[in-house]
Parts: C-alpha cells; sequence; structure tokens
C-alpha cells in the first residue's frame, strides 16, 4: 500500500491579502456553511461560526484575516486584542514543550509564541495565565505568529521613575529573562530590573510578582528586590533565634562558628544571615557565647 504523499501547505496571500490585516469586505455570495468576502478582485471564506449576525449579499462587514487550522486564509469578525503593528499583554493559554505557549488573542484560534522566542531553561518559560507583552509576526508562509516586546519597543512604552519610588512595594510583570536577572514592567509602566541575588526563587516570562524598589537610577529605571530590607530580616533573623533559645532554657550548642550545613538545616537560614542575628542579639547585649554555646544574658531581675 502506497502512503498518500503529504501535501504541502498552500498559505501563500490571495492577492493581495495577508493574515494579520483588518479591513472591512463586501458579502459576494452565500454557502451552506458561511460567506465569501470579496475586496477588490480578492475573496476570502468567513464560516458562520466566525459571523455575529446572519449576513446577505452586499452587506459590509468589518473583519480580521487570519489562517485556520487547516492553514487556509480565513476571516473572522471577532477582532484581536493585539493586531499587527501594536503591542499588548496576552494571556497564556496552553504550553508545548516541543512548539512554545500559546496565547489567547481574542480570537478562536489561538497565538503561538514560537519555542525560539523563549528562554532557553524550561522553569524560565510562561504559564498558563500568565501574561506576555507581544506584537504580531508573520513567518515565510505568511502565518501570524507572536513576537516578544523588544528593548527598543518597552523603551518607548516606559515611564521614567523618581527617587519618590524608592522602598516602594510595586507589582510588575516578567517581559525578558537574561542570566543575570530579569526585566519587568510595573503597573505603572516603569522597568525594573531584579538580579538573581535578589529573588527568592527563578522568575518566569510572564510572571506577575510584587517586589520592593531598592534603587532609582539617573535615567528612571528601577532595580527591585524580593527580599525583605536589611535591617528588616535580620531582626526577624533575630527574634527567630531568640525563640529558640527561649524554648531550650536559654543555651544552644551553635555558634558564629559551628558549619553552615548545619545553621541551614537547624534554623533554615544562610551561614551570613545567622552571624549577622547572632551579631545583633550580642550588640544588645541579649546573648553571649561561651565555651563553645550561645546563652542568653540573664539581667539581674531574672536570676
Amino acid at each position: 500500500m502506497h502512503k498518500k504523499k503529504k501535501r504541502e501547505p498552500q498559505l501563500a496571500a490571495t492577492g493581495s491579502l495577508q493574515a494579520g490585516m483588518t479591513l472591512t469586505m463586501t458579502v459576494a455570495r452565500k454557502t451552506e456553511i458561511g460567506y465569501f468576502l470579496r475586496e477588490g478582485n480578492d475573496e476570502v471564506f468567513l464560516h458562520e461560526k466566525e459571523a455575529h449576525e446572519r449576513l446577505h449579499v452586499d452587506d459590509e462587514v468589518e473583519v480580521f484575516l487570519y489562517h485556520d487550522h487547516e492553514n487556509r486564509l480565513a476571516a473572522t469578525m471577532d477582532m484581536p486584542y493585539v493586531s499587527m503593528g501594536e503591542y499588548g499583554w496576552l494571556e497564556v493559554v496552553d504550553v508545548s514543550p516541543r512548539m512554545g505557549v500559546f496565547l489567547d488573542n481574542g480570537i478562536k484560534k489561538d497565538l503561538l509564541l514560537f519555542v525560539d522566542d523563549l528562554p532557553k531553561l524550561a522553569d524560565e518559560w510562561p504559564r498558563p495565565r500568565d501574561q506576555i507583552l507581544v506584537t504580531l509576526k508573520q513567518d515565510k508562509l505568511g502565518r501570524l505568529l507572536a513576537k516578544p516586546v523588544t528593548e527598543a519597543e518597552v523603551t518607548k512604552i516606559a515611564v521614567p521613575a523618581d527617587e519618590s519610588m524608592r522602598n516602594k512595594q510595586v507589582e510588575g510583570t516578567v517581559y525578558k529573562v537574561i542570566a543575570a536577572g530579569a526585566f519587568l514592567l510595573t503597573e505603572d509602566d516603569h522597568i525594573l530590573f531584579i538580579h538573581r541575588d535578589e529573588m527568592v526563587g527563578r522568575l518566569r516570562l510572564g510572571q506577575t510578582i510584587r517586589c520592593r524598589i531598592s534603587y532609582v537610577r539617573e535615567d528612571g529605571r528601577l532595580n527591585g528586590s524580593m527580599k525583605e530590607r536589611k535591617e528588616v530580616q535580620y531582626g526577624e533573623d533575630a527574634d527567630k533565634l531568640l525563640r529558640y533559645l527561649i524554648n531550650r532554657d536559654g543555651a544552644m550548642p551553635y555558634t558564629d562558628s559551628t558549619e553552615a550545613d548545619i545553621i541551614r538545616e537547624k534554623f533554615q537560614m544562610s551561614k551570613s544571615s545567622f552571624k549577622r542575628a547572632l551579631g545583633k542579639l550580642m550588640k544588645e547585649r541579649r546573648v553571649e557565647q561561651v565555651d563553645g554555646w550561645t546563652k542568653i544574658i540573664r539581667r539581674d531581675d531574672e536570676k
């Protein structure tokens, strides 16, 4: 039995019509399942499921052109959230490890953000319900794809921040991930960079988070941190150590000389955080280190 030869998809534009166009066309004729629309000498099919109402010959309708699931140029009366030449945030609806991620652009056929335009690491890929800032582009066969926002375009969109933003909590969405960290656009359209050292977990493209502004640059861009300010964190860690000591009758066999892996296992904090917290308590004369032990310093009225 001979295999049927696979036919190459015919994706070329019909005359001057191309996917991504929004235009007004005239109903040329009706069929059992839809309508043929005409623009000059060009025709395209509008399925009845893509029409918002019953149409008649010579009616004029505004449509958006795209390639349907059989790779034919087709029309829909649904309007896209993002059109050719525009940028906008689109929601991720599905993820394909082989192809990329699919975005909801307001029409029945989802828009593909191709794998080549996504981060190399899988855990930096968007997840369903994340938001991606994209525009439209065509591949070599004329099919519509999503194109991530460029740095030049973000610069046009962005609003410079001022020094009053320092230490404020803001919400932002990741639009680019690099080895050193992630770039976000805040809810007020400020550009924000978070270095990997200032993350509490790896950020992914399209993820929306809240963070603290740690620095306002001269050009109006922001640096952010997902961690508490050091003085706040030191205080929380110090309180944690003090509670531990109280629960052990005021003494524990751990000091600033204890190995890092033991500190992390016992207190779920780094050796440096442990030493800072312990240093804070010692400076306040609340604890002391004696013969490899850390002990609470009792006041006279507590002895």
